[in-house]
């Protein structure tokens, strides 16, 4: 059978394109920006040498007038209007407007500043031990706090882990700021650097691997970033966000990785299963595998019984699998589904002729229900007919039928294992005997190995009553 019309990724790839697949997240902004009630630590008890003293006096003095002009003050909050303006201007120009607008805002802001930046670098050029840099890197982070700018901040903090006079604890904090403000400014190696800094040294708040997995992603190196985030997701457990799950899938989705897009979906629907999710990790699934129609049909069939269609495309495709030819019941039933649920029109030619297909053998085909199975028990049964007979019982919800025929298929020389025990797991499942189709679906390997073990998810989820 062909469908009349071409389909493509449509309500996946629209999905994808807004977001929503992956929780519709941004990058993440530093921490240390964001957090206003975050202050510069004081310093521990030091000794500045003689010759910083004088520069660190005379920069804290410009910074701390700085910090009370009202000129200084105008010119932040114009930066602060600026940037709202450029998050909400729609469109290509008006974006490009609002973006010149906020790079104005900034300059304006560093020009007012321009006096207090002379007496930082004056500092910084006089420092000749460890408590100077400190000292400095404090009046970086002070100034670069009131300037909004990003690249002063990450220097004081950078010369305060670097002057050794930071805790432990201070340091794998300081290291997580580094590597925040790093990923903003797009320097993905550093923010890399200072965020493993920051894990190493046992930093948790804000999450600090999720940002080290995207700035991975971000600098082109999405394998090496689903790695991390899958590292962190099983780290978290059962305390995994479903936002991180659904990032993993679409980022997987995005580079055509298959093995990655089924670890995160088993996973996502496993905790979260949701008809939502079922339909992403189905749908993210079947676009990436390429499954031929008898490998396709049993994803479609997870798709029915999770109740997870959720466009035409998804009922015109397991119709075309199952072939009304072949396996009318089944056919029947779910074009019931497709126009009881307004997915599928009644007048479309190919739904028509699939109906009307199917319906007329389904009478010649529960007839020959005795015959099949006398065949499949015959001592000189062929895997492939007990396999067939399998797939009708298995078509007409007859699963304890169904389970007989491939028990006996896969004694049998010249079996395909693998679509046997695939369906033989979904026999076990929709009999009720969720260990057993667990145990069967961990048997399954090759290209249908993502499949049983998306399969695999929803038979421990029914015995677990979700």
């Amino acid at each position: 059978m062909v469908r009349s019309k071409l389909f493509t990724r449509s309500a996946l790839g629209v999905a994808l394109a807004l977001g929503v697949a992956a929780g519709a997240l941004t990058a993440p902004v530093s921490a240390f920006a964001k957090d206003k009630k975050e202050k510069a630590p004081e310093a521990p008890k030091i000794s500045p040498s003689k010759a910083f003293i004088p520069a660190y006096q005379a920069a804290v003095g410009g910074i701390e007038k700085a910090s009370k002009n009202a000129d200084i003050t105008a010119a932040r909050t114009n930066v602060t209007n600026a940037e709202n303006a450029y998050r909400a201007a729609k469109g290509k120009d008006a974006r490009a407007q609002a973006k010149t607008n906020l790079d104005n805002a900034y300059a304006a802001l560093g020009n007012a500043l321009t006096a207090e930046k002379a007496l930082l670098e004056q500092a910084f050029t006089v420092v000749s031990n460890a408590d100077d840099k400190y000292l400095a890197g404090q009046l970086a982070l002070n100034l670069g706090n009131i300037a909004l700018d990003k690249p002063m901040q990450r220097r004081g903090l950078q010369a305060m882990v670097d002057s050794g006079k930071t805790s432990p604890a201070e340091t794998a904090k300081f290291n997580f700021y580094i590597g925040g403000i790093s990923f903003d400014m797009k320097d993905y190696p550093a923010a890399r650097t200072a965020l493993e800094a920051a894990i190493a040294g046992g930093y948790t708040e804000g999450d600090p691997e999720y940002l080290l997995a995207e700035s991975y992603i971000g600098d082109n190196q999405a394998p090496a970033g689903l790695k991390v985030l899958l590292d962190a997701s099983d780290k978290k457990g059962a305390g995994v966000s479903e936002d991180w799950l659904r990032r993993g899938i679409v980022v997987a989705y995005k580079i055509n990785n298959l093995e990655y897009a089924g670890a995160f979906s088993s996973r996502l629907v496993s905790l979260y299963p949701n008809n939502e999710n079922w339909a992403l990790a189905i749908a993210v699934q079947r676009d990436l595998g390429k499954y031929q129609s008898q490998d396709l049909i049993d994803l479609m069939r997870l798709m029915e019984r999770t109740k997870s269609f959720s466009e035409e495309r998804d009922f015109v495709e397991y119709i075309q699998a199952a072939d009304p030819r072949r396996l009318p019941g089944e056919v029947l039933k779910v074009i019931e589904e497709g126009l009881a649920a307004g997915k599928l029109n009644p007048s479309d030619p190919f739904v028509v002729d699939a109906k009307s297909n199917a319906s007329g053998r389904i009478s010649a085909d529960k007839a020959s229900f005795p015959g099949l199975e006398k065949d499949a028990r015959a001592a000189n049964a062929t895997a492939a007919t007990a396999m067939a007979a399998g797939d009708t019982f298995l078509s007409y919800d007859m699963p304890a039928k169904a389970i007989d025929m491939y028990q006996i298929a896969l004694t049998k020389p010249g079996v395909d294992s693998p679509r046997v025990l695939t369906r033989l797991g979904i026999a076990q499942a929709d009999a009720g005997l969720y260990a057993d189709a667990q145990a069967t679906f961990a048997k399954v390997d090759g290209v249908r190995k993502p499949i049983a073990d998306l399969w695999s998810v929803y038979a421990k989820n029914k015995a677990a009553g979700k």
